[in-house]
């Protein structure tokens, strides 16, 4: 999870840099994807072990 946050920043930065954007516009929005998407990927792995759980 902190991993993804963290390469998301890292390319929000990277993109920021590369586009000349000084309100870091690309930092907000690319790491903000990435923490909903850490989110969703940490959810599922839960579901994932609770539904086989119930199976067994």
């Amino acid at each position: 999870m902190g991993l993804t946050i963290y390469l998301g920043s890292k390319l929000g930065e990277w993109l920021d840099y590369k586009f000349d954007n000084s309100d870091q516009l690309y930092y907000k929005i690319v790491t903000l994807l990435a923490v909903f998407l850490a989110m969703f990927s940490v959810i599922r792995q839960v579901l994932n072990i609770t539904n086989n759980d119930k199976n067994d």
